[in-house]
């Protein structure tokens, strides 16, 4: 699935993502296969690979498998069970913001 968009999942989901936005697995998500994204909140479980410039795994969420990321997030009662490889910074693209000064 190739998105430029958000993505919510809150059922079954099987399959590759590949979003330019943000992905949220609900309480009721369940993915199996791997996500590429710049944001990733998990309140579900997910099991594969996963490639994100931030993972934030909820109380209620659960990772089983590789995270490779900038910034990881683990509140407290969430689970990661797996591999995790944190990216530096600077090889990181952030979006461009045009017009700030």
């Amino acid at each position: 699935m190739e998105l430029s968009c958000n993505l919510y999942v809150d059922g079954d989901f099987e399959g590759t993502i590949n979003s330019q936005k943000n992905v949220n697995i609900g309480k009721n998500g369940h993915v199996k296969g791997d996500i590429k994204t710049q944001r990733l909140i998990v309140q579900g479980y997910i099991e594969g690979s996963i490639n994100a410039y931030r993972v934030e795994i909820k109380a209620t969420g659960k990772i089983n498998g590789s995270i490779e990321s900038a910034e990881l997030v683990i509140e407290a009662k969430g689970i990661f069970e797996g591999s995790s490889t944190i990216k530096k910074v600077d090889t990181i693209q952030e979006p461009i913001q045009i017009g700030k000064a």
